[in-house]
């Protein structure tokens, strides 16, 4: 293809990329929907076969021999953004689930998946046991869109997406030996053992070596004080391709492991500029993730999902509605997952980038060994199963969340000035679901820019408020700087709504009353300020701890809903708490009390947990599971 003309190709499908993450944006969808329809209209498949005198935009021939080097440095970005976010303290959320989907299910969903394409397909076993492979992927390219906009509990998010980042490696690194398996000749269950912890070893070796070194030129290197950041950014860049092309060298596919440990590393080391890292990796994993799958779904010839037959339907039917749910529920069994959590998860395992690039590269090379009908049969079912997941589960997740009640009740914030944006800053890092409402531009953009969801509107309309959410509203807080807006605000929610509590911010403490006649709680922000200082005069310590809440110690009030800790004394528990935490407080029956060593909790109590953050969040786990 001429230069001008490959040119003009990636500026489009950068171009359909960024409307794609625009159009889901704004109707609340995983953009990988818009990716996929994209590329299969741009394709030999889409218009141009409908419409003779349009040629098709992409085609197999457009990047040629370059297309699997593109594709596998736009995998390591994307791996290597997926694993940067796996926080340690994420995986805390739900520990044992997560360890059991990555190990147990990842197991499961092998032994599963080959099965049915051996029986429903009457493929042979090492093929069967290839697609099997690629097929327990799901990914950070389809997990995180999801749930970008379907915010679930904190415990879901780090199973989906500690099992997506982990079971990218393991299975692209399984699909590998099992091809080195068929191209080659048999090779006994050592053998197999043996080159699976080869490419992994390799590959973490790699990746922490790697992340070694850009955490010590980040951390202890000038890079330019007038640049830093810049630099910083470049320099992360460029040590996750390093990572994945010094592994994939050494051995094939170990570059995937490669780049996914060296961004679990570095996320967890601290490195400075971190936030603009993070926008930057975001920036360009949605430029690589744009490319790749529209690419890959333009490709696609649908005469190869035609050919499978009723054994590809069996064989996606048995992965969404048998497997995925049987492992999710052998992963999360007597753990705090609810059954809704469970199945929420069972339903929404959408396959990715990883199986359907693998997929891509090993059906020409089996291809030209003369398996065309191998290359045929993996090609179709593996892309028939992510066509399917990712447009049947993605596209459906915010209904199938709302239908199953896993998205925790909303707390709506109307009015995203200073106030409103530092009160959304600290809800939302104890995991609560924040709406704030505005429709000032400038606010909107204030907003957004530092992270929050903020529904565009005139918060004093009925429409608008349930737009954002009131129906399912736990909370809803009028934090506008007119205390008639805030009065009518309440009134409408009041009246309309049944959250659990109405706050409001009162500008003038002579309008109290008048919220507190609809049973509003209320903070006066002259009240709060004298208060405040009043404080640093008398209680200057707790004044200058209370200033840091949420940062180093915390204050947590939670209802006491574990059984286990139901009849058992202060005495009991205290030294069972973890870390540096203790009960403050414990509220019962419209009474609030200091407990002493012999006070038994009781069903419906709610305690008061103050010390260090993550002592006390911890804690707060412990009362109350779900």
């Amino acid at each position: 293809m001429a230069s001008s003309s490959l040119i003009a190709v990636t500026a489009a499908i950068i171009a359909v990329g960024v409307g794609a993450k625009v159009l889901a944006d704004r109707f609340q969808v995983p953009s990988i929907i818009f990716l996929v329809t994209a590329g299969v209209l741009l394709g030999p498949e889409g218009i141009g076969a409908f419409v003779p005198w349009i040629d098709p935009l992409i085609t197999p021939d457009s990047f040629g021999n370059a297309l699997p080097s593109i594709v596998g440095l736009s995998v390591a970005i994307i791996v290597f953004e997926g694993a940067f976010h796996l926080q340690a303290t994420k995986l805390r959320e739900a520990p044992s689930v997560t360890l059991r989907l990555v190990t147990l299910g990842a197991i499961v969903a092998f032994v599963g998946t080959t099965i049915a394409v051996r029986f429903a397909i009457g493929t042979e076993w090492l093929v069967a046991a290839l697609i099997g492979a690629l097929l327990v992927a799901t990914g950070p390219t389809v997990i995180t869109p999801i749930l970008s906009v379907v915010p679930v509990r904190d415990r879901v998010a780090a199973a989906l997406e500690t099992e997506g980042i982990v079971n990218d490696v393991t299975a692209a690194i399984v699909a590998v030996v099992v091809f080195e398996v068929i191209i080659t000749g048999g090779a006994t269950p050592a053998e197999f053992v043996v080159l699976f912890t080869e490419r992994l070893g390799i590959g973490m070796l790699v990746g922490a070596v790697t992340a070694g070194v850009v955490y010590y030129l980040l951390r202890y290197v000038d890079l330019s004080p007038g640049n830093a950041p810049q630099n910083a950014r470049l320099l992360v860049l460029a040590g996750a391709l390093v990572a994945y092309g010094g592994g994939d060298l050494l051995k094939t596919e170990a570059g995937v492991a490669a780049a996914a440990t060296a961004g679990i590393v570095l996320g967890n080391l601290g490195v400075p500029y971190e936030e603009e890292i993070t926008d930057f990796k975001g920036d360009v994993t949605l430029v690589v993730l744009s490319f790749v799958f529209i690419n890959l779904a333009a490709i696609l010839e649908f005469d190869t999902l035609v050919g499978l037959g009723l054994g590809g339907v069996i064989v996606v039917l048995a992965v969404v509605f048998v497997i995925r749910p049987a492992l999710v529920f052998l992963s999360a069994r007597g753990d705090r997952f609810t059954r809704g959590e469970k199945l929420f998860v069972s339903f929404v395992g959408p396959r990715g980038i990883i199986p359907a690039s693998v997929a891509t590269l090993f059906a020409v090379q089996l291809a030209d060994a003369g398996m065309t009908e191998a290359a045929n049969t993996l090609v179709g079912t593996v892309f028939l199963v992510i066509l399917a997941t990712v447009v049947f589960e993605g596209g459906l997740a915010r209904q199938i969340a709302e239908t199953l009640d896993v998205i925790p009740m909303r707390v709506i914030i109307v009015g995203g000035g200073t106030v409103g944006r530092a009160l959304a800053d600290r809800l939302e890092d104890r995991g609560e679901n924040v709406v704030l409402v505005e429709m000032d531009d400038e606010q909107v953009q204030r907003a957004r820019n530092e992270g929050h969801t903020v529904h565009i509107g005139d918060g004093t309309d009925m429409d608008e408020l349930r737009a954002a959410g009131g129906d399912n509203a736990r909370t809803v807080i009028a934090a506008t700087g007119d205390d008639d807006a805030n009065l009518l605000i309440a009134q409408l929610v009041e009246s309309t709504f049944d959250p659990d509590q109405i706050l409001s911010r009162v500008n003038d403490p002579s309008n109290v009353d008048a919220f507190e006649e609809l049973g509003v709680k209320t903070v006066s922000s002259t009240l709060a300020t004298a208060q405040e200082l009043d404080n640093y005069i008398e209680r200057p310590a707790m004044a200058r701890w209370m200033n840091e809440l949420g940062q180093v110690g915390d204050v947590q009030e939670v209802e006491v809903t574990n059984e286990s800790m139901i009849g058992t004394s202060i005495r009991e528990l205290g030294p069972e708490l973890p870390g540096r935490s203790l009960i403050a407080l414990v509220a019962r029956d419209g009474e609030t009390n200091v407990p002493d060593a012999d006070t038994v909790l009781q069903e419906g109590d709610r305690v008061t947990i103050i010390g260090d953050r993550e002592a006390v969040r911890e804690s707060m786990r412990e009362f109350h599971p779900d």
